[in-house]
């Protein structure tokens, strides 16, 4: 199994990778090729493919961790670039009007038409847990959360003709069963990232964890939620962490600190290989 950072926001030191706000991965599994998120903008994620030797083409199906418009930019890019239909598995509520109002009214969500993507892609909208190959899950919408990671970001969509506050619902991961465990892969947590990682377990049957890959969003998190954080990671014995994006550099210090080698500041380019 690999998985292969196409874009992060760091690119790495000395790197000839192109970084960009947002997030993208391509898991290669079992012979298939799936693409997690988009980033914001297809051309940083085609020209990393390139210097990574990887063909658009060959990507079997594209999973897409939530709206925001830096996962899911590229997406109608990559698609022209990909050249075929393939699977687009996502939230029921992707497509829904995502927005917030400070500085001023700002949509943030998936900057297409769904209209748009359907004329390239065959749309798979699941809200549950399922299996896209063989020992590799999509978490579905997680149902459950911690205490401590309820949602805070100050984002809206539209009710009714009312505004009333998002809460993410459409957040989804992907779960893969290897043989020291399950590797976790993340686009944001908005559903918080232990939240997601006991969801994980219950759908897999599979309590090892050999690492948690991706985006925390602990950028605005107190002490006390990353504390608590690091608390979970260790208590389910979680091995590895891979970690970037909206993590937060406090976090990513504390979570150095706790794993010492075990941690892995994500960049683009960054390949990661784990055994099947």
């Amino acid at each position: 199994m690999k998985i292969y950072t196409l874009v992060e926001d760091y690119s790495g030191y000395e790197s000839p990778f192109l970084g960009q706000h947002g997030i993208s991965f391509l898991i290669e599994y079992k012979g298939k090729k799936l693409l997690f998120d988009t980033g914001q903008n297809e051309k940083p994620i085609l020209y990393n493919m390139k210097l990574l030797g990887l063909e658009p083409g060959e990507i079997d199906y594209i999973f897409l961790s939530h709206c925001h418009y830096d996962h899911t930019g590229g997406l109608l890019g990559l698609l022209k670039a990909i050249k075929k239909p393939i699977p687009i598995i996502a939230h029921p509520s992707i497509f829904r009007k995502h927005f917030v109002v400070k500085p001023y009214l700002r949509h943030v969500g998936v900057p297409f038409e769904k209209k748009e993507i359907e004329a390239t892609g065959e749309l798979f909208l699941i809200a549950t847990p399922f299996q896209i190959v063989e020992g590799l899950y999509s978490t579905g919408e997680i149902w459950e959360h911690e205490d401590f990671e309820r949602t805070s970001l100050e984002v809206y969509t539209l009710r009714e003709g009312k505004i009333v506050k998002d809460e993410l619902l459409d957040d989804m991961s992907i779960a893969v069963k290897t043989s020291r465990g399950l590797v976790i892969v993340s686009g944001c947590s908005h559903a918080g990232i232990v939240s997601i990682i006991k969801r994980a377990v219950e759908i897999t049957g599979e309590n090892r964890i050999r690492a948690v890959i991706g985006g925390f969003h602990l950028i605005d998190a107190s002490e006390e939620r990353i504390d608590l954080t690091l608390e979970e990671f260790k208590r389910l014995g979680v091995e590895e962490v891979y970690t970037g994006h909206c993590t937060g550099l406090k976090a990513e210090a504390a979570f150095l600190e706790s794993y010492g080698d075990a941690f892995h500041k994500l960049h683009a380019g960054m390949v990661m290989e784990f055994e099947d």
